[in-house]
């Protein structure tokens, strides 16, 4: 994904959620002080690889899920589905997390070794100065949804799910496996309803550009809004 492709998406993000990108470019910035280039042959499994792209939904902790997960070759995970999979038994190659929660996991992983994605925005600048220079380094791939700088990628990607599923299709993935996913959760608040049907809008236009199917996407494709995303004909 280069960054003239991804930032008329961008943009209209930044106008919908009122966004300013001055924020996102001060985080992206502090992100890129505090950070080494990070070397993406740690995440070379991911190439030609089914990558299962774990969400933090309730339905993670389902029988059926978990075993799809367990069922994948590389298991990329979005916040606290690192928890849930890891609680049974489900290892974990890639987290990727804005750091909204639990910052304790995201060291160990570095910790131990297992790369973690740490994005950068407008409302996470604390969180960054808190965590990152508390991790191992080596293990810490920076992103931003700004334009990349430094060490800083942009992969494309919104929310912590879907950018891993942008990942894991930069990192030159085979396949996407989604579990954990409930677009229709209603224990959300509104605002995170509304980055869920940025999250749709998303994964449908990576299935666009992949020219793939991706199977969370069935019998919602119809009332996706496109306005926004650039679908070729």
């Amino acid at each position: 994904m280069e960054f003239e492709e991804w930032e008329p998406v961008y943009e209209a993000i930044c106008r919908d959620f009122g966004y300013g990108r001055a924020g996102d470019e001060r985080a992206r910035d502090c992100l890129a002080s505090l950070t080494d280039e990070f070397d993406p042959s740690q995440l070379s499994v991911a190439r030609d690889a089914s990558v299962v792209v774990a969400g933090a939904g309730p339905s993670l902790s389902d029988a059926e899920e978990l075993e799809r997960a367990r069922a994948g070759d590389v298991v990329f995970a979005a916040s606290t589905a690192v928890d849930v999979l890891e609680s049974h038994g489900v290892d974990v190659d890639c987290m990727v997390t804005d750091l909204d929660k639990n910052p304790e996991t995201v060291r160990r992983l570095t910790e131990r070794g297992t790369p973690v994605a740490v994005h950068a925005h407008g409302d996470n600048l604390e969180a960054i100065r808190k965590v990152v220079p508390d991790c191992d380094l080596e293990y810490v791939l920076p992103t931003t949804q700004a334009e990349p700088r430094g060490p800083v990628r942009n992969v494309g990607g919104f929310t912590d799910g879907d950018r891993a599923a942008f990942l894991a299709d930069h990192l030159g993935a085979d396949r996407l496996v989604f579990v954990g996913w409930d677009f229709d959760d209603e224990s959300v608040d509104e605002s995170k309803a509304r980055k869920l049907e940025w999250a749709e809008r998303l994964l449908y236009w990576l299935e666009r550009r992949r020219d793939e199917r991706f199977d969370v996407l069935d019998g919602r494709r119809a009332a996706i809004d496109t306005d926004a995303i650039p679908l070729a004909e």
